[in-house]
């Protein structure tokens, strides 16, 4: 029978793997998932427009889906439709004329691919005819045309459609590989070229004309070169096929001679390892990986011609094929979401009987558990999918190339590459395998890419955490922490006896400067071991210069020591109705400081600080505070309240605090110069790792971007993108048989340098002898935040090392590329961790920005052709280093004194100031935070700040001074200049917290 004829029949839509079916009606109902082993559950009709839909695929980030659908108003044809899974909007990608199928997304989010059949000069009247026939009410079923006008198109991010394909002949069925290089489809155009050529025999010519469908093979499309490989030469169909997760394999359903069966296949992209996956005799089709490779999951009808049901098969085709949906009528066409969590697929449960898409939530362990297999690895537990390789990349450093590393770096699927999350991890794997593919050697442990080292992450609470009230009498009360209460991250553990509470004012001790008092809190108030009840911070009525004096005594870490060395149990801070404060709890945040306190450290919420009080003879938390606002102030009305017992009451804690440790990865290749690996190298790295979700006390986002994903692209996914570049062109250079000198080059994408530089720390103590540099590194070059080129390039480190200057200028003089040369070698980047061991250090940075630490890093704000210049200025120095005879030479700093490193600013302006200026009066802004004070009060990037409420600002240091001084919510006078104009202007500060 003619498999043509027998679709017909079946009421199938074929392709099958590529099209949709549409069956008789059914029942609509969702299959209960206790009846189908719990594979799947709360599955939802997702499209309802037009007559049909169906055939869906998932964006990469799986916010989206492509899928076509028969709505567009005049064209009975299916067309292609992209939808925000987010907004449920829909737009049309295809032209809208004639027939359409098949779409898929291109691995980079932009690029659809879909076959039309558009520029058929018939389209139009094909579009009439089969109006005309749908009009005359006469009754048929439904069947797919193989139409050899079907050709292959892309449609790009800026709108153009760009043809792949244009041979004669059905060429449809396309799916793009994981690195987006090679388009797999479907096509008989062989069998239209050997039957105009006279080489199709009588029956087979007859056999074009009648079924095309028969001569349908699997073709491999090279989309760097255009060229096309035939994969497949069978009689019989051959279509609907898609890739591997890894890349390394396509997946396909073939048809028998007569039409009547189809099985599942697999074979590697060289047509080698051919596999039938399944042997069921029946039509099994559509097959779709999911995104651990493991299982496949397809479309079947076993249990009638007018029923098909999705099954499940493993990767290798050993099990028995496990049946997931059981329902009358038509499921099929499934795909899965590319964090394998959602299944998608085409169904009539419909209420008309009409196919259309269907979405579900997706339980992969039921579906290992059936199929016999076993766990799947941590990358798949954390549901996060492999990043393609880069695709297309040339041996130049080129701004495309960067874009892709950049772009697979910031993908959602990393999550913000926070060190020891799923998302490092999914990094940390693009990162080997490009330096595989690149062709460094593998520089790591055990012969791996990877450098893994330990670190604690971060401190939660634990269990146990208890805080109780007793008053006289007997009577207690419990408070719920971390609504009530919270400890503090450097707070001691354990239990903290019934002890009594003392009010202490602000916990200060300060000594006296200039027009400001000595301040003693504790001055006449007995606190041992009794608990003590200080207010956070400082008076927000303190003036300028006192606050100045007092910020440095005002820290919790301080106020926690002075009690502690006063023989107090514990430390309970308030933050106070007149404090201002954002939240009155203050956050448990690691501060990458494992230093802890031999007493208890408790932040309490205003109201729980109300109920302590409510028994003493203090009238409110706001007179307490305000009492303590006068003593600071020199003013002594109600200072006697000053060492006031809490009388009636105690409290009794028990404190549970879990540090969470965690584990990193470096990645690091090996790029050797010579026949043997050389004693010293050149160390060439960048930080991969960045902020996750804003988690700790470094992000600066606010508003509704706070917990969003923090990409990074500037900070450091351009740095490391320029690393690869760089590595790539030397290896060229080094295959071409270039002299790149005497010294090996090691390339180092390292971790945890967001945390405290602790990836690069702990593979400088692994590997640098800081007594000697006759083996190992013996310089290290350092990119991070190189892609918002402006004017200048900072280049940092040249005071590591006298022979930089001559170096630098040697390397720089060619290139039109502006260099702002500093000195300072202790920097807050991993270039510190190698000068710090002995080795000469250079550092190149762009700038921060407006979008430093915040969701809004993002890859459409980078000057790429910047980046560009940079790897080329650096690679011209990385070569001159590997020839140099001797090595460069370490020369010594002094390190920055505690005193230089000024934090805890309680106030918010939205400033970001150029770090890379010079010869400039004042503190120059590169930007100001969107909505943060600053831009508020009319301040913009490019002005120079010269005076803050009457202090002169000549520099950075005089600007951060002066932060000390402001307040909260109360107007400080700016002034700037901008262009020859000075401006005043009022900035009301707001706060941190």
């Amino acid at each position: 029978m003619k498999v043509g004829r027998l679709l017909c029949l079946l009421g199938i839509l074929a392709p099958l793997g590529c099209n949709t079916f549409a069956g008789r009606g059914g029942e609509v109902k969702t299959p209960d998932p206790a009846t189908e082993g719990g594979l799947y559950h709360d599955a939802r009709q997702l499209t309802f427009a037009g007559r049909r839909s169906g055939e869906g695929y998932f964006s990469p980030d799986g916010r989206e889906i492509v899928f076509q659908s028969e709505r567009e108003p005049g064209n009975p044809f299916y067309q292609i439709y992209r939808m925000s899974l987010e907004t449920g909007e829909t737009t049309r990608v295809s032209p809208g004329l004639g027939k359409t199928t098949c779409a898929f997304v291109h691995p980079d989010g932009e690029r659809v691919l879909f076959a039309s059949t558009h520029l058929d000069r018939e389209a139009e009247g094909k579009q009439e005819a089969e109006l005309e026939e749908r009009a005359s009410g006469r009754t048929r079923r439904y069947a797919w045309g193989f139409d050899p006008q079907y050709d292959l198109f892309a449609r790009t991010a800026e709108g153009r459609l760009d043809r792949l394909t244009g041979e004669v002949g059905y060429d449809a069925e396309a799916s793009y590989s994981p690195d987006g290089r090679w388009i797999a489809f479907s096509s008989n155009r062989h069998a239209y070229t050997e039957g105009a050529g006279g080489l199709l025999d009588a029956d087979d010519r007859d056999r074009l004309a009648e079924d095309p469908s028969f001569f349908i093979d699997l073709y491999l499309l090279d989309t760097e070169d255009g060229s096309t490989r035939r994969l497949t030469n069978s009689r019989g169909y051959d279509g609907g096929s898609f890739f591997s997760p890894d890349g390394q394999r396509v997946i396909w359903r073939r048809f028998s001679e007569d039409g009547a069966r189809a099985e599942i296949h697999s074979m590697r992209l060289d047509g080698s390892d051919e596999r039938i996956l399944t042997r069921m005799g029946v039509m099994s089709w559509a097959p779709f990986y999911h995104p651990s490779g493991d299982y496949v999951v397809f479309t079947t009808n076993r249990h009638g011609h007018d029923n098909s049901e999705l099954y499940l098969v493993d990767a290798e085709g050993q099990s028995e094929p496990v049946r997931v949906t059981e329902r009358d009528g038509f499921d099929g066409l499934p795909v899965f979401s590319p964090d394998g969590k959602t299944l998608l697929f085409t169904s009539n449960r419909t209420a008309g009987g009409q196919s259309q898409l269907f979405r579900a939530a997706w339980n992969d362990a039921a579906a290992r558990q059936r199929l016999g297999l076993g766990a799947p690895s941590a990358q798949a537990r954390s549901g996060e999918q492999s990043l393609p390789p880069s695709t297309g990349t040339l041996p130049e450093i080129r701004e495309a190339d960067l874009a892709a590393h950049v772009r697979a770096l910031t993908d959602d699927r990393t999550s913000g590459r926070r060190a020891g999350t799923p998302g490092e991890l999914v990094s940390a794997e693009y990162l080997a395998r490009e330096m595989q593919r690149i062709g460094l050697a593998p520089a790591g442990e055990d012969g791996s890419y990877r450098h893994r080292f330990d670190f604690t992450a971060g401190i939660a609470l634990g269990l146990n955490n208890t805080l109780e009230l007793s008053r006289a009498g007997g009577r207690e009360s419990a408070f719920e922490v971390d609504s009530a209460w919270r400890p503090l991250a450097f707070s001691k553990s354990g239990d903290i006896p019934d002890s009594p509470v003392v009010f202490a004012g602000y916990g200060l001790v300060a000594p006296a400067a200039q027009e400001t008092a000595q301040i003693d809190d504790y001055a006449g108030v007995d606190v041992r071991d009794r608990w003590v009840m200080v207010f956070r911070g400082l008076p927000q009525s303190a003036e300028a210069e006192q606050r100045q004096h007092l910020q440095r005594y005002a820290s919790m870490r301080h106020k926690a020591m002075i009690a502690r060395d006063r023989g107090a149990r514990g430390l309970l801070v308030v933050s106070g109705p007149l404090g201002r404060f954002r939240h009155d709890l203050v956050p448990l945040r690691f501060d990458a400081s494992l230093a802890g306190t031999r007493i208890a450290v408790i932040s309490l919420g205003d109201e729980t600080a109300e109920a302590l009080i409510a028994r003493s003879s203090v009238r409110s938390l706001s007179a307490l505070q305000a009492a303590a606002d006068a003593r600071i102030l020199a003013r002594d009305e109600e200072a006697d309240l000053y060492g006031t017992e809490l009388d009636g009451i105690s409290l009794r804690a028990t404190i549970d605090l879990e540090t969470q440790r965690s584990e990193g990865q470096n990645v690091v290749g090996r790029l050797q110069v010579g026949a043997a690996a050389s004693r010293q190298t050149i160390v060439i790295g960048a930080h991969y790792d960045h902020l996750g979700h804003g988690e700790g006390s470094s992000s600066l986002a606010s508003g509704a971007l706070v917990g969003a994903i923090h990409p990074g692209a500037d900070d450091n996914a351009s740095g490391v993108a320029v690393m690869l570049e760089l590595a790539e062109q030397l290896m060229s250079r080094r295959l071409t048989g270039a002299d790149l000198g005497r010294r090996d080059f090691v390339f180092a994408a390292w971790s945890g340098e967001e945390l405290g530089l602790l990836g690069s720390d702990r593979w400088a103590a692994d590997h640098v002898d800081p007594h000697s540099n006759r083996d190992g590194p013996v310089a290290y070059l350092n990119f991070d935040m190189v892609g918002r080129l402006r004017s200048d390039l900072v280049v940092q480190g040249l005071g590591s090392s006298p022979d930089w200057g001559a170096l630098l200028e040697r390397a720089a003089v060619p290139l039109e590329l502006s260099v702002s040369a500093q000195n300072d070698a202790y920097l807050p980047t991993d270039a510190t961790s190698f000068y710090t061991q002995g080795v000469p250090v250079l550092s190149a940075f762009t700038g921060v920005h407006s979008e430093y630490h915040t969701p809004r890093d993002t890859i459409d704000l980078l000057n790429l052709e910047g980046a560009v210049q940079i790897g080329e200025l650096f690679g011209r120095i990385a070569v001159a280093l590997s020839r140099a005879e001797p090595p460069p030479s370490h020369r010594a700093q002094a390190a920055p004194s505690s005193s230089q490193s000024r934090s805890g600013f309680r106030v918010f302006l939205g400033t970001v100031p150029d770090y890379a200026q010079s010869e400039i009066t004042g503190v120059q802004l590169t930007g100001v935070a969107p909505d943060g004070p600053a831009e508020k009060a009319g301040m913009r990037g490019g002005d120079i700040i010269v005076e803050v409420d009457g202090r002169t600002i000549e520099n950075l240091y005089d600007y951060t001074y002066s932060l000390d001084a402001l307040r909260v919510g109360e107007a400080a006078a700016f002034v700037v200049r901008r262009d020859e104009e000075l401006i005043q202007l009022e900035v009301v500060p707001a706060s941190r917290d």
